[in-house]
């Protein structure tokens, strides 16, 4: 199974050239970096996890910026954003980002994308929170039209592209009605999150990867329905704190990659970190 790690990089922890280094030579698959924009401070969503909300959420380095240092001192690890939040993004732009990356990178970026969880944070990017995912499934098409071959326009509900020439196209060709490198949507089961999913990406990010049993069977049919290859669709566990056992019941559902949670932390802290989780490596 392939590990992968995730970690809020910031501006007081190990730096993103420092841990790819660090990633690629221990045989590691990839780093997904996290988004937020920033977090205002009147804020009344609730953490997610319970409790006061992390220092790192609002500190989080440019996830593009970030892994574009990532690539320029790599060549074979995978790079990922874990997540996106597509709609806070204008989608020409973010369609440019997305496809500079995974040339440069030679085809390893991979597109993680989510719909958020702060409504102040998309607020303040003049999101309307009730429609916010048919938001992202508008803006995902767009970009689709950019990535593709040829020039082709585009009008949707929230907005729209003449055709254009539109340069690098992804490294990857499509595959089905996903066009652009490799996409991934977090967010929790059910069926609105399975038919984004089924719709324009490769597979689902679930975050911490519990309940996998009851809910992998019902994407699994949603994605036959919409006439998917059952062959293709991948599940990627992620932010998970790895143990024998839970690598042992991935597997068991034909899980082959997954992300590992590491720290916020500095240099000495997150070797240490890889340190533990190398055991985990394929071949060790």
């Amino acid at each position: 199974m392939r590990i992968a790690v995730t970690i809020f990089l910031t501006d007081e922890t190990i730096t993103p050239a420092r841990l790819a280094r660090e990633l690629e030579d221990r045989g590691f698959a990839g780093l997904y970096l996290p988004e937020h924009t920033h977090i205002p401070v009147e804020r009344t969503t609730p953490y997610p996890a319970g409790g006061e909300l992390p220092r790192e959420y609002g500190r989080t380095l440019d996830p593009f910026v970030a892994l574009g240092q990532a690539a320029a001192v790599t060549e074979r690890l995978g790079l990922g954003t874990g997540i996106t939040l597509v709609a806070q993004h204008d989608p020409i732009d973010l369609a440019k980002q997305v496809a500079t990356l995974d040339h440069l990178s030679g085809g390893r970026f991979t597109l993680g994308l989510g719909f958020g969880w702060n409504v102040e944070e998309a607020a303040d990017h003049g999101v309307r929170w009730r429609t916010r995912r048919e938001l992202v499934r508008d803006r995902m098409a767009l970009m689709r039209a950019l990535w593709s071959e040829e020039p082709v326009a585009y009008e949707g509900e929230f907005g729209s592209v003449r055709a254009s020439h539109a340069h690098p196209k992804p490294v990857r060709k499509p595959r089905g009605p996903v066009v652009g490198p490799r996409t991934l949507v977090g967010g929790s089961a059910g069926p609105k999150l399975f038919s984004h999913i089924c719709a324009y990406a490769d597979g689902w990010l679930p975050i911490g990867g519990r309940g996998l049993s009851e809910s992998l069977p019902l994407l699994r049919t949603a994605w036959a329905e919409a006439g998917r290859d059952p062959q293709a669709l991948q599940v990627v566990p992620y932010a998970v704190h790895p143990t024998p056992g839970k690598l042992a019941h991935y597997a068991d559902l034909g899980i082959e990659e997954v992300v590992a949670q590491l720290p916020p932390a500095g240099e000495a802290e997150i070797l240490k970190a890889l340190d533990g989780l190398t055991g985990y490596l394929p071949g060790t």
